[in-house]
């Protein structure tokens, strides 16, 4: 399909693809769609074989073509919902087309990620062995499939776990009996870079396929030379949210940002964290706020993370919400994330924000929703992403556990109440809503912007400092949607405070 007369070779624990790919991108495209439309007959249950439906994109076969040229290694930078699985699963079936791959282990951060991996898997003629519950529930299925790969009698192994399980003594166990001719996909590759997880990351298999839309590890810049230097690195080119909805594999959005102030009592909790920080910067003899000051910094660190929690909390979330959905209560498909938690980061009431929405949308407004949380059993999950698609749930009430990987492409609407200043949620979470899906034309966003309080000249400069890097974030989601004029005004009064007009 795309290599021919490929030579294997073994060096320093990375198999050698070397072939030199001469194939334009144009015939390579024709290539794969001629191909895929012949695999008439499927090889026997648990194989590499691609779906007789599936035709890649563009996109998808440049990616393939890259990481081949790659020697077998790379990270893949691509915008969520644009088919990273499909391109990654298309990968081990060349490879077991051009060399008999034999074993492909694929790294989650999440158990729910890897019941969906599991699905998509099935697609591909796979038989997967699921490895994230209790020991019992896989590792002699492992050992017996590990052992017949060796002997012969078995030609292929597909296993999907978790970082957490990757980490424990029973699976680094079995890591030592894995062929040569392995692949390893990290899904949410990013997750794989803090150094306890990496370090169990098995050495001897050179296939490797990272997979993120944003695969730089915030504020960690040894993190993420790491999980480059292990996977490899970004394969280019790159696929950005503009070139996703502009190849439809993203659909169009509305882009609302709705502003919110503080209430006194935060405005003077938000004021004196940040004079902290300018204290902070300035007993470091600094003459000026500078991010990398505040980001290598554990005690700024850790007041930005206090103040970040008092804006996700902030109490006007709730009015704006209640304005925003009685106008609102026929719709469906409807998406409310909410803050991880209170101010306070000892607080017990982490869930505070999550049940005082539920109570305005499902008492006060009748409208038919439900939590969606990492408590969610597995099988409850399932059931609320049936009841969602079908319209019998008007809504779901999430926090953090729907950022990564989950796929509800049904997603029309989201009301984003909270956010993190880390880059990745945001672009995780607008992923998330712009998934197509029959029927859905256009994806409306409502964003929740606070509004910081005016402050004194000292600490003016660290809060622009601050500011400029979130508020490009917004400014870029609001000139890619269709309303963006509209958005841009909408955004100018939080430009206008902080003199950030030239963003």
């Amino acid at each position: 399909m795309y290599l021919t007369k490929t030579r294997v070779e073994k060096t320093s624990g990375q198999i050698n693809l070397s072939n030199k790919f001469q194939l334009s991108t144009k015939k390579l495209f024709r290539s794969v769609r001629e191909s895929t439309n012949n695999y008439h007959v499927k090889p026997s249950p648990g194989r590499p074989h691609i779906p007789s439906w599936l035709v890649l994109r563009p996109y998808q076969t440049q990616a393939i073509t890259n990481w081949f040229k790659s020697n077998g290694r790379g990270t893949l930078k691509m915008a969520t919902g644009s088919g990273k699985t499909i391109t990654a699963l298309s990968i081990a079936c060349e490879l077991y087309k051009q060399i008999k791959l034999q074993v492909l282990l694929v790294v989650c951060p999440y158990r729910h990620l890897v019941t969906q991996w599991g699905r998509e898997c099935e697609k591909f003629n796979l038989q997967p062995i699921l490895a994230f519950e209790s020991v019992s529930s896989w590792q002699s299925q492992l050992t017996t499939q590990l052992y017949n790969i060796h002997s012969g009698t078995q030609q292929f192994l597909t296993i999907i776990t978790t970082n957490a399980t990757l980490n424990t003594d029973s699976f680094q166990s079995q890591l030592r009996y894995l062929p040569e001719r392995t692949l390893i996909i990290g899904d949410e590759a990013h997750n794989l870079g803090a150094a306890k997880v990496e370090e169990s990351l098995p050495r001897q298999v050179g296939l490797r396929l990272g997979l993120s839309a944003t695969p730089e590890r915030y504020y960690d810049d040894d993190g993420t030379q790491s999980l480059l230097s292990y996977f490899g690195a970004v394969i280019q080119p790159e696929f950005t949210l503009k070139d996703a909805i502009g190849q439809g594999a993203l659909v169009h959005y509305l882009y609302y940002p709705v502003l919110v102030e503080l209430t006194e009592t935060e405005s003077i909790a938000y004021s004196k964290i940040t004079q902290k920080i300018g204290r902070k910067l300035l007993f470091k003899n600094k003459e000026s706020a500078n991010l990398t000051d505040i980001e290598n910094n554990e005690d700024i660190t850790h007041l930005l993370m206090r103040r970040a929690r008092l804006v996700g909390a902030a109490e006007n979330k709730l009015n704006a919400l209640r304005e925003l959905m009685q106008r609102r209560r026929e719709t469906t498909h409807t998406l409310f994330y909410c803050g991880d938690g209170s101010p306070q980061a000892d607080s017990k009431s982490d869930l505070s924000q999550l049940r005082a929405v539920t109570q305005i949308l499902g008492v006060e407004l009748n409208y038919r929703i439900t939590t969606y949380t990492a408590q969610t059993p597995l099988e409850e999950r399932e059931k609320l992403r049936r009841q969602f698609e079908s319209g019998e749930l008007q809504g779901l009430v999430a926090i953090k556990c729907l950022d990564e990987g989950v796929d509800i492409p049904a997603i029309q609407t989201a009301v984003i109440l909270a956010s993190s200043s880390n880059p990745r949620q945001f672009i995780q979470r607008r992923g998330r809503v712009l998934r197509p899906h029959p029927g859905k034309e256009r994806a409306t966003v409502f964003d929740m912007i606070v509004l910081p309080p005016d402050l004194d000249r000292n600490t003016l400069e660290v809060e622009r400092n601050l500011l400029r890097k979130e508020l490009k974030r917004f400014i870029e989601f609001a000139d890619l949607a269709d309303n963006a004029g509209e958005a841009r005004i909408k955004l100018l009064e939080l430009q206008k405070r902080y003199g950030l007009l030239s963003i």
